[in-house]
This record gives C-alpha cells, sequence and structure tokens, in this order.
C-alpha cells in the first residue's frame, strides 16, 4: 500500500514540475504554442518556407513571399526574390509581373525586399528598379481624384487589398506622409465605423460598392499593412503615428468581436454561413504580435494571438501547406495560396520576436 501511495505521490509531482517546467519553456519560445520542442517547430517553419517557394506566384504574392523571407532574416533568399521581380519588371515600373496582370499596387508588394536586397548588395541596378516602382505610384499610377489608388488599371477601383501592397513600400522608400494619405483615402471610402470593419471593394465610376462583404484576408491586409507602416513612420510624425495605432486596435477589435471558438475566423467575418478560413487569424497574430512587442497594444492581446496561432498551427498539414485558407486562384473556397504560407512564416517570426 506505501509503495502504491508512494508511486501516485511522485507522479503527481512529475506532472506538476513538468507542467511548470513546459510552462516557463513555452512562454520563453523554447516550444511551440502548439507542443513539441523548437526543433520541432523549426522544422514545420521549413516545411512551410520550402512550400511557399515551390508555388506559383503573381506579383503580390511574389512580394508577400519575399517579405516574410525578410522578416525572417532569410538574406539569400530575399536577394534572389528581389531580382526575379525585377526580372519581371514592366516598362513603366511595376515590379513582378507575369502575363497579363493589371494590378497597380500588387507590384509594390515587393518594394522594401527590394529596397533591402539593393542596400545589401549595393547595385545600383536594384536600386534603379525600386525608383521606378516608387516613381509610378508617386506620377503614374490611376487614382482617384482626391489621390487615393486605384487597385487595377483596367478598373476605376480601390480594394482594401492595397492597403498592404502599397503604403509600407512607400513609407520605407522615404515618402511616409504619402503612405498615411493611402490610408486615409481607403479608409475614408472602405471602413464601417459600426461595425469597425473594413469592405472589400468601391467603384469609383459607380460611386458604390462593387463587394460590400467584410472580406476576412481584406481586413488581414490592413492590419498587416498599417503595422509596417507605423513602423517605417519617423520619429517627427507623432500625430500619425498615433492615429494609425488608433485604427489598428479598432479593425483589430472589430475582426475579435467575430472570433470563432477555435481561434478562427469566417471567410465574411460577419457572415457565418461563409467557410471557416486560416489567413485572417495568421494576420491578426502577426500584427499583434508585432504591436505589442512595440509597445502600440496593450499586452492582453496577446492571448488572442496565442489562441490563433493554435489554430493555424493545427493546419499544417505533413507537406508543409497551411490548409482552409482563402486559396488561390480565385479566392473564393478554402485552399491553400502564397499568402497563407507567406503569414504563417510572418506571424511565427513575429512571435518570436516577441518572446513567444
Amino acid at each position: 500500500m506505501k509503495n502504491v501511495i508512494f508511486s501516485m505521490v511522485f507522479a503527481l509531482i512529475m506532472t506538476i514540475s513538468l507542467t511548470s517546467c513546459t510552462a516557463n519553456l513555452e512562454q520563453k519560445g523554447q516550444i511551440s504554442c502548439t507542443g513539441g520542442t523548437a526543433t520541432n517547430r523549426n522544422d514545420k517553419i521549413e516545411k512551410v518556407k520550402n512550400a511557399m517557394l515551390a508555388m506559383q506566384r503573381y506579383s503580390w504574392e511574389q512580394g508577400v513571399a519575399a517579405q516574410a523571407l525578410l522578416e525572417m532574416g532569410e538574406t539569400d533568399l530575399v536577394i534572389q526574390m528581389a531580382k526575379e521581380a525585377v526580372l519581371r519588371q514592366a516598362s513603366g515600373g511595376r515590379l513582378a509581373v507575369i502575363g497579363y496582370n493589371d494590378g497597380v499596387t500588387d507590384p509594390a508588394a515587393s518594394g522594401e525586399a527590394l529596397l533591402y536586397a539593393a542596400k545589401v548588395t549595393a547595385d545600383a541596378n536594384l536600386k534603379k528598379a525600386a525608383d521606378k516602382m516608387l516613381d509610378y505610384l508617386l506620377h503614374k499610377a490611376p487614382k482617384t481624384k482626391d489621390g487615393t489608388l486605384h487597385h487595377m488599371t483596367s478598373k476605376q477601383q480601390v480594394w482594401i487589398d492595397s492597403m498592404y501592397m502599397a503604403p509600407p513600400f512607400l513609407a520605407v522608400a522615404g515618402h511616409p506622409k504619402e503612405a498615411v494619405k493611402q490610408i486615409e483615402g481607403f479608409r475614408k471610402l472602405l471602413w464601417d465605423p459600426q461595425k469597425k470593419l473594413y469592405s472589400h471593394i468601391w467603384d469609383v465610376t459607380k460611386n458604390k460598392f462593387q463587394r460590400k462583404d467584410f472580406w476576412g484576408v481584406g481586413n488581414g491586409w490592413t492590419a498587416a499593412g498599417i503595422t509596417r507602416v507605423i513602423k517605417a513612420l519617423p520619429d517627427d510624425m507623432t500625430e500619425e503615428k498615433k492615429r494609425l495605432i488608433q485604427y489598428l486596435k479598432e479593425g483589430i477589435d472589430g475582426c475579435l468581436a467575430h472570433q470563432r471558438d477555435d481561434g478562427l475566423f469566417h471567410n465574411v467575418i460577419d457572415k457565418p454561413d461563409t467557410f471557416v478560413e486560416t489567413n485572417l487569424a495568421q494576420m491578426l497574430a502577426y500584427s499583434i504580435y508585432s504591436s505589442v512587442q512595440a509597445g502600440w497594444l496593450d499586452k492582453k492581446y496577446i492571448k488572442y494571438a496565442q489562441k490563433m496561432r493554435k489554430a493555424a498551427n493545427k493546419k499544417v498539414d505533413k507537406f508543409g501547406l497551411v490548409r482552409d485558407v482563402c486559396g488561390a486562384p480565385n479566392f473564393n473556397a478554402p485552399g491553400v495560396a502564397t499568402e497563407g504560407q507567406a503569414f504563417f512564416l510572418l506571424m511565427e517570426a513575429a512571435a518570436k520576436n516577441a518572446g513567444y
């Protein structure tokens, strides 16, 4: 009887010790929030990265993939991605154009990675290509009467996707005021102050929404794009920074009001009859980790990021594919996509930088 009691007590002590140790390690980022060692987490990240690189990519996909590699510290791959974007630069300045692509802001998604590559290699041709992309946005790209960028050359429309594609590049390329101006322009047309969410597409010609839905990934593009712009603003733009931080907080809060118990969201955020989608959770988690680390958001938001991160990790299959994101090529059903891979990597990099 004594042996049985001793064994039970010993097991209880070991369980408590292991739980405490695990919690401490997880808090320090030495194991993943989904369980397993740091080695296992690194293996998963490598698989997700390789799966991303295996995918065919349009201009914005090339850009978000390059940005993920940049924030992971993968310098050689960033340079290679930047060179490929320049190889496919259109005569007007748009980067990474493949086939018929009428994107206005999408090509600018490669901009920050290209500027970084130009700096570390001292390659004048890379800098020249970045300058051409910048000149296109500033002086050639189609815009609304108040100067807000259209999303495409073929239609007079403003898309929420552009919030990630153009403003961060403008900010790091030396035009932070223009970056803020673009955010204000997108927000003016697409923000719903009652719902605290962004609609997808405004048609300038028709003067009405082409798609009023609060698309999840679109709201994710917004949170991540504003996060990057805040980071890039110079110290003398304190008022603009405060305003953008408030925009970021409002947008995150608007999304969190619709978060499911499993940590994910519906493809159209406020419509539970649409499919359950993975990428918005990753995009918000990235934004939260980055913002808490920088001191823009309260640490209470970390619990939401951890829940979203855990849910996203469960969606990675044995090939490194992040499943059930809003899927390429049509983005109207659950599947896989370059941006889904990229934001898993961005989320994990931001979590690591923040100590989680």
